[in-house]
């Protein structure tokens, strides 16, 4: 799972990140408003926890933005601002939780876990598409009923193709998504292992899901009718 942490407060932020990395979480972070909606912007994460009070750009007017471009990411605010007026205001912004500052960790924890939940479609931590099959709590796939025996960048790859079945990706969203905004490593290596990946697809007979958009990036898609 991919974190977005926008917060202004970097004492606040490195903390909320380390609790986060404790927690196996993936976590991008931005301490401006601006930073903080081109980041969101870019659809790959699974929430976002969100300061109201930015530099730049507010909480709510990032959501307000989100909302219109149909980014649907799951967005936890955090806010000192703790009257009814404006938990109102957050929610009806677009946020799909609201915590007040101070706060307690296993509180945010807690919160975050539920939107998570509410996101996903399969309760019992499975995804599956066609032959493809991804066990989450494992972060193992499977072709049918083989093993993969997949990397970890592979794993990641193959669960973010399955959240998005059927929708072009394109490179620079598949490496943000999987190798993070601050990764040394150059958009190339989505090529890589996309193509590792589909080895171990070939293997069972369903590398043809794996689709390459020419020029654009990948999608994950099978034969008409046969999904």
């Amino acid at each position: 799972m991919r974190i977005l942490v926008v917060e202004d407060d970097k004492p606040l932020l490195e903390g909320i990140v380390a609790v986060l990395k404790e927690g196996n979480y993936q976590v991008d972070t931005s301490l401006t408003g601006e930073d903080g909606l081109y980041m969101a912007s870019q659809g790959i994460y699974d929430a976002i926890i969100l300061d109201i009070m930015l530099p730049e750009k507010n909480g709510l007017e990032i959501v307000k933005e989100m909302r219109k471009n149909q980014i649907k990411t799951p967005v936890l605010f955090l806010t000192a601002k703790d009257s009814v007026e404006d938990r109102v205001k957050g929610l009806d912004s677009g946020a799909n939780d609201y915590l007040i500052k101070p706060f307690a960790v296993p509180e945010l924890l807690a919160r975050l876990r539920v939107l998570l939940r509410q996101k996903e479609n399969d309760s019992d931590g499975l995804l599956s598409y066609g032959l493809l099959k991804i066990n989450e709590s494992e972060h193992e796939g499977f072709a049918g009923e083989n093993n993969l025996n997949l990397t970890v960048k592979e794993y990641q790859l193959l669960e973010y193709f399955m959240r998005n079945k059927e929708q072009i990706l394109i490179r620079e969203q598949i490496f943000n998504r999987v190798w993070g905004f601050s990764s040394e490593a150059g958009v190339g290596v989505v090529d890589v292992y996309v193509h590792h990946l589909r080895k171990k697809l070939a293997q069972f007979q369903c590398d043809h899901y794996l689709r390459t958009v020419r020029g654009v990036g990948f999608m994950l898609k099978g034969e008409e009718g046969n999904v």
